[in-house]
């Protein structure tokens, strides 16, 4: 999932990819907006938000909301600057090691999520998930040639609805047969996206009202078990090359 690059990739690798962070990123914005009734990585809602508070002139409201904001944008530029590096050094598993990072800074999110009380929580559990988003969407992003998405979900849906028309207009004769499987694959990949998000969103909030922090550790386990996958693979690719 996290080798192949651009045009290289397939269907079924983007669907398989897509499917996995999305289901975690789903799980992480709904047990946030759960917990403390903020959303990490729906940047259209958060600036939204913050022009709302700054006509109202609640500064500090809208301060936070920035930091949201303005920290999902690190997390990418952050995620950019280390793919860049790695493939500057023919790190062929840099998007593995990206991801592993994320794993890492979500384990730690996860015990401060469990250790700390009272005013603390809320803004370190926000700002740190839009970060950790922020760095993973702009993996996913830079790996499909923009293909897939994960965190957030406005894009993919307007997709499914074009798709949609496409189709209609193609079974109606108005536009040519020749894209429909291009057009088929693409819907189903956002479709399926779609799904992920809303069942992982559905999962993390079950799991969080049960175990609290645990969750994002949980999840990172699961970031790590994808990321070591993708970083075998291609050791097992480098042992096997002539």
């Amino acid at each position: 999932m996290l080798i192949r690059q651009g045009h290289e990739r397939n269907e079924q690798i983007d669907r398989k990819l897509a499917s996995c962070l999305a289901a975690i990123a789903g799980a992480l914005n709904a047990a946030a907006f759960y917990a403390v009734g903020f959303f990490s990585a729906n940047m259209t809602g958060n600036i939204s938000t913050f022009s709302d508070h700054i006509a109202v002139g609640a500064w500090i409201s809208a301060l936070f909301y920035l930091a949201i904001i303005v920290t999902f944008i690190m997390g990418a530029t952050v995620s950019t600057l280390l793919i860049n590096a790695g493939r500057r050094r023919n790190i062929h598993a840099i998007y593995a090691y990206s991801i592993l990072t994320e794993a890492i800074l979500l384990a730690v999110l996860g015990c401060a999520d469990l250790w700390l009380l009272g005013e603390w929580r809320a803004p370190v559990l926000v700002i740190g998930l839009a970060f950790l988003m922020g760095l993973q969407n702009a993996v996913v992003t830079r790996i499909s040639n923009a293909r897939v998405r994960t965190t957030h979900i406005s894009g993919m849906a307007t997709d499914v609805g074009i798709e949609l028309g496409m189709a209609f207009d193609i079974l109606r004769g108005r536009e040519r047969a020749s894209e429909a499987q291009y057009d088929r694959a693409k819907l189903l990949l956002h479709v399926q996206t779609i799904l992920a998000f809303l069942f992982g969103g559905i999962v993390g909030v079950v799991v969080y009202r049960a175990a609290g922090g645990l969750l994002l550790i949980a999840t990172a386990a699961l970031l790590l078990t994808i990321a070591m996958a993708g970083i075998f693979r291609v050791r097992q690719q480098r042992a096997h090359a002539p």
